[in-house]
Formats: structure tokens, C-alpha cells, sequence
């Protein structure tokens, strides 16, 4: 599975509560934090919750990491 990388990109201040709860669920503590998480569907969920406030990449540096074990 890959990782995906979420950076928060905008501040949350002005948008509903559950908008909030989801950037915090996702580790984001501080503008411009970045963090890493394995690519499932719930996070994709969350992802898409905040979309206009997050910018993400996949990192796929893992799965070529098993393909030259």
C-alpha cells in the first residue's frame, strides 16, 4: 500500500466544527505540517472532507522499497 503525505495548507478558522475535528484527527496540529499515512479509504475520507483546506501527494517510496526486497 502507499503512503500518502497531507500538508495543511489553509487555516481552518470560519468552517464547521467537524471540518476542524478532521484536520486534528488527521495529526495536523500547525499551518504548513506535514505528516504521512497509508492510503485507506477512511483517510481518504477525511481527505476529501477537507480538500480545500490540505494539499496531498502520494509518496510511493514504500512500495518500491518491497519490489527491490
Amino acid at each position: 500500500m502507499s503512503r500518502l503525505r497531507i500538508t495543511w495548507k489553509k487555516s481552518d478558522i470560519g468552517y464547521a466544527k467537524d471540518q476542524k475535528r478532521t484536520i486534528w484527527a488527521l495529526g495536523l496540529r500547525r499551518l504548513n505540517q506535514t505528516v504521512e499515512h497509508e492510503d485507506t479509504p477512511s483517510i481518504r475520507g477525511m481527505i476529501n472532507k477537507v480538500k480545500h483546506l490540505v494539499e496531498t501527494e502520494e509518496n510511493g517510496e514504500e512500495q518500491g522499497r518491497r519490489e527491490t526486497e
